[in-house]
């Protein structure tokens, strides 16, 4: 486990397996962020999220454009994939975090630690 605290952060879950959302949430809310969103799709987001998980695809749809927005502002990003070439689909994304599907909480705990310590310095 590692030794994060999201008190205070407002995290984005965006992804089209519920059981995945869930297992996400649960993460999230263990680490104690303030508040956890999930959506399965693009429509009514805003985004004022200080850190957001997404499927590299959504219904089909990529998500790097979406992704690339967030990563702009200074969003800490992980992505959940099954897709072997996921870091190809996110060029231009430099140190995003790309976990498995098949993620254990310590893995993805790594992972959102990493992409925090990005977003704090600038990417």
């Amino acid at each position: 486990m590692q030794d994060i605290s999201l008190k205070g952060l407002r995290v984005l879950i965006l992804e089209d397996e519920a059981l995945i959302a869930l297992d996400l949430e649960q993460v999230f809310r263990d680490l104690g962020a303030d508040e956890v969103i999930i959506a399965h799709s693009l429509d009514g987001l805003d985004a004022a999220f200080d850190i957001a998980v997404l499927d590299v695809t959504l219904a089909g749809r990529p998500m790097a454009g979406f992704a690339a927005e967030l990563f702009a502002r200074g969003v800490a990003l992980v992505f959940v994939t099954c897709a072997s070439d996921a870091a190809g689909l996110l060029d231009g994304l430099p140190g995003v975090q790309i976990v498995d599907k098949l993620f254990s909480d310590d893995a993805i705990e790594r992972a959102i630690a990493e992409a925090l310590r990005l977003a704090r310095e600038g990417g």
